[in-house]
């Protein structure tokens, strides 16, 4: 095993850790840990929410997330020699939750949860169709998952971090609260919010204190949206054997990972739509020197994804169109035929007997393809999502004897008041 760089206790909340790590992004947070280039070593990483989220037939922790505090990031990790226009080569060599046997601070959970957010939370890419608070617990069978609250299936976790980042520059901060600040502005009322401004309440920094913990608390960015140094792209093909380039833009890079992830489909689209565990993950970390310049690598990160995905061949799949579920048309609107290539697969697999919470639900767990087919022909965009027919334990193509119906079992905790 690799030397465990950043050690984390389950059973203590984030910040009584022996290494304090961060939630905010700001490019004086200072290194929890230092490595040389060429180092290879392991992270423990904590679930998003901080163990928020409990192994329960509730939804009302999903209602209540406490997003002031997302994400609980391990790092940040300074690398030595790491200036500004160089590019962090990142290879994951290994990721996966804490082993559920082990005993003693370090003990897995040996589960995790998939979330969908109610609008006056965060809310999710279906928020119209789905505004409440629901949630499905998954249990961990080796590298199968498998559902209390979505019967009927299971499949192999495509284990991934959802977020890696290096720290921004002075100035790339500064750009980032002001483009979304505007945005703010447009709607400042809106729900979900366009954007969320910099918020002091809950700031985890690392080991600043006093008056500089003030300042940076209050100008620093936080961590849900991706952005030019990587950050939260919950991008699921980030797999063991994946090399990441990012852009350095402090000296020492600053980086830093967490939101592990035992499996999730294209879009995480139900906000929290991943399966969110806590976990370990194996690094290795170099640098490029003057890559960004070299390469032409300034805007975001580029990345080479691992090759260990589970291995479906077989699919079904559904296609969306840029038209609203109200009949209106949109030009070229890739995300809205997303979304309606991701309604038509809820509404099919309600014929099967799932409520279209649980469907829901497991298009955000599942290993599910998302794809923009067509982005050319106008007026309509046309994307499509397919989904794996092996995960489920009936045959869920269509037939001319209909739809089995199955045993929707306990359904998905939904939350009450939201």
């Amino acid at each position: 095993m690799p030397e465990l760089l950043f050690p984390l206790d389950s059973s203590k909340p984030f910040t009584d850790q022996r290494v304090i790590g961060h939630n905010r992004y700001h490019p004086d947070i200072p290194p929890a840990v230092r490595v040389r280039p060429g180092s290879t070593f392991r992270m423990h990483c904590r679930e998003w929410f901080d163990g928020a989220i409990k192994n329960d037939d509730s939804a009302e922790d999903i209602r209540d997330a406490p997003m002031s505090k997302v994400h609980a990031l391990s790092g940040p990790v300074g690398v030595e020699g790491a200036e500004p226009g160089d590019l962090l080569i990142v290879d994951v060599l290994d990721v996966g939750p804490l082993p559920q046997e082990d005993s003693g601070p370090l003990a897995g959970q040996g589960w995790g949860y998939t979330g969908i957010f109610a609008k006056s939370n965060g809310g999710s890419f279906l928020v119209d169709r789905f505004p409440d608070a629901y949630k499905a617990v998954w249990d961990f069978h080796g590298e199968v998952a498998t559902s209390r609250h979505v019967p009927g299936v299971s499949f192999t976790g495509i284990t991934h971090p959802g977020l890696m980042a290096t720290a921004p520059s002075p100035d790339m901060l500064a750009r980032w609260n002001r483009r979304e600040g505007d945005l703010i502005a447009t709607d400042p009322d809106r729900l979900p919010p366009l954007a969320l401004p910099p918020e002091p309440r809950d700031a985890v920094l690392g080991s600043l204190s006093g008056s500089e913990f003030d300042r940076v608390a209050a100008e620093a960015a936080r961590t849900a949206p991706p952005r030019e140094n990587g950050g939260n792209q919950d991008i699921k093909n980030l797999t063991r054997g994946t090399r990441v380039f990012y852009p350095v833009f402090v000296s020492g890079a600053n980086f830093s990972v967490g939101d592990l992830h035992f499996s999730q489909g294209d879009g995480e689209i139900t906000f929290c739509g991943g399966i969110e565990m806590s976990g370990y993950i194996d690094l290795h970390l170099d640098l490029i020197k003057g890559g960004m310049e070299t390469y032409g690598v300034g805007g975001n990160a580029v990345f080479m994804p691992g090759k260990t995905p589970p291995q479906y061949s077989e699919w079904l799949a559904f296609s969306g169109i840029s038209v609203t579920e109200d009949g209106q048309q949109r030009y070229l609107d890739s995300q809205l035929a997303y979304q309606r290539a991701c309604l038509n697969a809820i509404d099919y697999l309600t014929r099967f007997g799932y409520s279209p919470e649980q469907a829901y639900l497991l298009l955000g767990a599942a290993p599910i393809e998302g794809r923009f087919s067509s982005v050319v022909d106008i007026p309509n965009a046309c994307a499509t999502v397919y989904l794996p027919t092996a995960i489920f334990d009936f045959d869920v193509r269509p037939a001319k004897s209909g739809p089995v119906r199955i045993d929707p079992g306990i359904g998905a905790p939904r939350a009450a008041g939201t």
